[in-house]
């Protein structure tokens, strides 16, 4: 096997059909006959590519439990919808110039057109999950989506607060990056028809590997190249209380809690301070120790998947539970 072939290309060539019909629905349902910003702004976004990882995990989640209808289709789509409206939302509140290594549709439009686009591909959502029949489907893909803007609100008030804790932390990463992967995962299993007992699975292994994804995510804002598509620093600049800031703050006193009041706290930044701020969390250890937490959510999301049937797709998920990890050096 060539092992430049990530554990992502390699679901993705697995679920290759049920993927490009997925792409086939979302451009059909993103049109508009009397806005056509709708479809711009969207395929701005959603044109510009990204992993398709939470569409792939309904898909897996289905198909490993025998499920050949059309309808984890229409759920994968719906739950990149939801995810491309939390992006649109996300950069209107954080005023970010850069998602996927391009300028934000916020800054190419402007933050009317985002927030109103990400409007219209949430109640698409609505209507694509609606027509699978399900009632828990509906229930659980419209508790994700309240759960998504809970985290948002709750980070807002968490922002800049240096008294924010690793447990308010992991309510936030719950709220605003796990829900939607773990209902992606439970969706699958329910509209396949799976037991109780593979459902819950899927759902601990969406958490998990969720949580241990915006972990990572947090980890490469610290990162010094753009491979990622992040710019170094941006969450010090918009003065995140992150795992990486919270464990290097919790250890801090006399100048270098003054330094963490002054830059987060008061957000009076100078030249120097990003610096600065990387060294201190390398001089902490807080960047070797997120890491290591991020790893010990991958173990509990691959072993959260031993009541799922064994085969190909099972190994899938749990490399990509690896893969998501490894994205940080």
């Amino acid at each position: 096997m060539d092992a430049r072939i990530t554990p992502h290309d390699r679901l993705a060539q697995a679920l290759a059909e049920p993927l490009a019909e997925v792409d086939a629905l979302i451009r059909a349902r993103m049109a508009s006959e009397h806005a056509p910003r709708i479809p711009e702004v969207s395929d701005h976004l959603i044109g510009a590519g990204g992993k398709r990882i939470r569409p792939m995990l309904t898909l897996a989640a289905a198909r490993m439990n025998g499920y050949m209808g059309p309808y984890d289709v229409h759920l994968a789509a719906t739950v990149e919808f939801i995810h491309t409206a939390t992006l649109l939302h996300d950069d209107v509140v954080d005023a970010s110039g850069q998602r996927r290594g391009r300028p934000t549709a916020n800054l190419l439009w402007d933050n009317k057109s985002s927030v109103l686009v990400g409007d219209y591909l949430f109640a698409r959502s609505f209507q694509l999950m609606v027509e699978t029949g399900s009632l828990r489907v509906l229930d659980i893909l419209a508790s994700a989506a309240a759960t998504i803007a809970e985290g948002e609100v709750l980070q807002l008030t968490a922002m800049s607060d240096l008294a924010t804790s690793e447990e308010v932390y992991l309510k936030i990463v719950r709220g605003k990056t796990a829900a939607l992967f773990s209902a992606a995962t439970e969706v699958g299993g329910v509209i396949a028809g799976a037991g109780e007992d593979r459902v819950q699975a899927l759902h601990r292994y969406g958490d998990a590997i969720g949580i241990a994804f915006q972990m990572v995510d947090d980890l490469l804002d610290w990162q010094r190249d753009d491979a990622a598509g992040k710019n170094f620093g941006d969450d010090f600049r918009e003065r995140k209380m992150t795992l990486p800031v919270i464990r290097a703050v919790a250890g801090a006193q006399g100048e270098e809690w003054a330094f963490w009041v002054r830059t987060i706290g008061r957000g009076a930044q100078d030249e120097g301070d990003l610096e600065m701020a990387f060294d201190l969390l390398e001089r902490r250890g807080a960047i070797a120790t997120t890491r290591h937490t991020a790893l010990e959510w991958a173990e509990t999301a691959k072993a959260a998947l031993d009541p799922l049937p064994d085969g190909e797709l099972r190994a899938m998920l749990r490399d990509l539970a690896d893969y998501v990890v490894v994205r940080i050096r």
